[in-house]
């Protein structure tokens, strides 16, 4: 835990509610109650599911390093028109379609260092919870029942439409009754669909059936959290209806308001002008993502925009997010290589600037850009300064709370085949011997390296440019620094 704490404001977040940015004081002194809509596993987890995990990830790491203790909830809506649907396409059961994305969905996270919350309850698991909620609401006539289904009774609450800012009337112009629903008003939402043939179904009060979706979040909230918790987060794309209408349930349910102190939302990911999203079919999956790119250059990516914000994706944008963590990490693993400065790093000023950015509505733009001015003043630095040491472990543990790895990507293996081609290539160019000793990988690069240096030493500048063209033609790069000529592969 760090020993200095930013001494001006404190902490704010904007709250979707209000619509302002409000102190940031949690229900009791140092522990934070946080739920974040999670997964519906029908699919791989796409590129705009892992920015809004990332962010709730930095948002609870950053929690605790300033020495909250969080206690973090994420749901799986493991049962959905969208799970049953694609499951009776492929032949297989619900069930089994929803296990098989799940546990992808949780590899992906683990790849990208998204820590696993404390409870991830699954809707299948929590029906009992649900039921208690529902016959709750229709004790107090906030529910009825409809031929096996029951709904919420809208027009009940007062202030329905408060978190998305809308009017019930402005809402009910367009709204309208589906063919076979049985509702009093259009807007009313169903809390309990009655069964349909071949799909999956538990026996309740009102018949077999399963959980329409905002009860379920609704459900594991009050029973793993309680009645109020602090921070609900999620995408902007679920402020309506979803968070409308968990707020409605949740607060006519336990008539204790409000039902969350603050309601953060993360901007959507776009692709050119749309959101991405897998009904649109202009995903990109986690898994596409880190064949190419570092888990932490799509943390730098995604973190060097405001959270709340649209961000759009281009691979121009990661590929400077990727040199950017490359920097980073080699400033956090090497030694610096530039000249001594005169005097200390100021620590603390970096220290202050990061949790100042932070402290501000989680301005992770902010603190990446701090990190990245530390890195070059260590840069600027060498190893035998007074603080250098100090410094790069306050980059290392900042860097940290940001969830960076600091670790490079792992490289798929050297074409070998193409690397012999290329090593005899340059030798009859340059009409020189190839060595006796067989050379591979790694060992090809470095030999092409010193046969470079003697032909720059030799003067004979053209024949050592055509070292470098022809790694380069095979995807490597040479980089000439004042410690010697260094490799690396193109991306």
């Amino acid at each position: 835990m760090p020993s200095f704490y930013w001494k001006g404001d404190k902490m704010r977040v904007t709250d979707t509610l209000s619509g302002r940015k409000e102190e940031f004081v949690p229900q009791r002194d140092k522990e934070v109650l946080m739920y974040v809509c999670g997964i519906t596993p029908y699919d791989d987890s796409h590129i705009g599911h892992a920015m809004s995990y990332i962010i709730f990830d930095v948002i609870r790491r950053y929690l605790e390093f300033r020495d909250y203790k969080v206690k973090y909830v994420q749901n799986v809506t493991d049962i959905d028109d969208k799970i049953i649907n694609r499951a009776n396409r492929l032949g297989i059961s619900a069930r089994e379609l929803a296990e098989k994305f799940a546990n992808r969905y949780f590899e992906d996270m683990d790849a990208l260092n998204v820590r696993r919350a404390d409870f991830y309850p699954r809707a299948t698991g929590e029906i009992p919870k649900i039921i208690e909620v529902i016959q709750g609401l229709i004790a107090k006539s906030y529910a009825y029942v409809a031929r096996g289904s029951v709904y919420f009774r809208v027009k009940k609450g007062s202030d329905y439409g408060k978190l998305s800012h809308r009017t019930l009337e402005s809402m009910r112009a367009g709204a309208r009754i589906e063919p076979g629903e049985e509702k009093e008003d259009p807007m009313d939402f169903v809390l309990w669909k009655a069964s349909k043939p071949g799909e999956p179904s538990w026996d309740s009060p009102w018949g077999p059936g399963r959980p329409g979706w905002h009860i379920e979040c609704s459900a594991m909230s009050l029973k793993y959290l309680g009645e109020t918790i602090d921070i609900h987060g999620g995408g902007q794309d679920l402020i309506f209806p979803h968070h409308e209408n968990e707020i409605a349930q949740s607060e006519s349910f336990t008539g204790k308001k409000p039902f969350v102190k603050y309601w953060l939302h993360n901007g959507l990911l776009q692709l050119g002008e749309a959101k991405m999203s897998k009904s649109l079919g202009n995903l990109i999956t986690v898994r596409q993502i880190l064949a190419k790119y570092s888990a932490d250059a799509l943390r730098v990516f995604i973190l060097s925009s405001g959270y709340r914000g649209p961000l759009t994706f281009s691979e121009e944008g990661l590929a400077a997010a990727e040199r950017g963590a490359d920097r980073l990490r080699q400033t956090v693993q090497s030694a610096a290589t530039g000249t001594k400065t005169d005097g200390k790093i100021d620590i603390e000023r970096y220290r202050q600037r990061f949790i100042e950015a932070m402290d501000d509505d989680f301005n992770t733009a902010q603190a990446v850009a701090t990190l990245f001015d530390l890195a070059r003043e260590i840069n600027r630095c060498d190893d035998t300064g007074d603080n250098t040491g100090a410094a790069r472990a306050l980059l290392l543990e900042l860097g940290r709370v940001l969830g960076l790895t600091f670790k490079a990507r792992e490289a798929e293996p050297l074409d070998e085949a193409l690397l012999a081609q290329v090593h005899a290539s340059v030798y009859a160019e340059v009409d020189r011997r190839l060595p006796d000793e067989k050379l591979s990988g790694e060992k090809v690069i470095e030999d092409l390296i010193r046969l470079r240096r003697e032909l720059r030493q030799a003067k004979q500048w053209r024949q050592a440019d055509r070292v470098r063209a022809k790694l380069a033609e095979a995807g490597i790069v040479l980089e000439d620094t004042p410690q010697g000529t260094v490799w690396k592969r193109k991306r």
